[in-house]
């Protein structure tokens, strides 16, 4: 009798386990259902109802001061939600989340900024070490080999000495996004990621995004460059007067 109770028990725990795996596929990467963002007693965004699922990619347009970066602070649990019928990032109910729980959301999000954020003083190896470092990775060969396996990806072949400003700007952006997905993200979030390039350095950055993407990394570009939306793949969401809508490609 107790053998059988514990057959019944390892079957319940496995339908359990199946349960939890095909909910969290479900489930996407980002899932938003009639939301409202604030700041202060402004409100940004009104009614935002978005869903980035697994894998996949979409853009994100505006004018400055019409949203996008109060949208993404919000998926980096960066300001408060005003009112949320549903607002769930990588596994987090950012309605519930607790302060603990902020900090392991974020290593899960990789973000590339426009004017690229390197460290000036360090040297393309180091600004890379010291991410790791600050995310609790101490193993020197462990380092070494997660920092020329992100290079590699990202096509930079330069010294692993030479500083920032000794790279021309796309090879700045490159080091950027193999900063970006040092720790794997699930997510990557890119705010105007060729605002500072020229076009065919920006159709290089492009055609990086788009292998990444194929390598299952869920990407969310904001941008107000509508020639780069058009090389790529993906629906696009507009913010513009408070509101969140998604731009029908023509």
């Amino acid at each position: 009798m107790i053998l059988m109770k514990q057959k019944k028990l390892n079957i319940i725990n496995k339908k359990s386990l199946i349960f939890h795996y095909f909910e969290m596929i479900y489930m996407g990467t980002i899932n938003i259902l009639d939301t409202d963002l604030k700041i202060g007693n402004n409100n940004v965004l009104q009614n935002i109802n978005f869903q980035l699922d697994n894998g996949e990619m979409k853009f994100l347009i505006g004018k400055t001061g019409s949203g996008k970066t109060t949208f993404i602070n919000s998926i980096f649990a960066n300001l408060e939600i005003e009112k949320s019928k549903k607002f769930e990032v990588l596994g987090y109910d950012l309605n519930k989340i607790s302060e603990s729980s902020i900090p392991l959301l974020r290593r899960k999000i990789g973000f590339v900024f426009q004017d690229f954020k390197l460290l000036n003083d360090r040297s393309i190896y180091d600004n890379l070490e010291f991410v790791l470092k600050a995310t609790g990775h101490n193993v020197k060969q462990e380092i070494e080999k997660k920092v020329k396996r992100v290079l590699k990806l990202v096509g930079i072949t330069s010294s692993l000495d030479k500083f920032p400003n000794e790279l021309s700007g796309g090879e700045q952006q490159r080091v950027a996004i193999a900063r970006s997905i040092l720790n794997n993200p699930e997510l990557i979030i890119a705010d105007e990621p060729t605002g500072n390039l020229d076009p065919e350095t920006s159709l290089e950055i492009i055609e990086l995004f788009q292998r990444l993407n194929k390598l299952g990394t869920s990407i969310i570009i904001a941008t107000h460059d509508y020639n780069l939306i058009l090389k790529l793949e993906g629906k696009v969401y507009k913010c513009e007067d408070g509101k969140f809508f998604e731009v029908k490609r023509k």
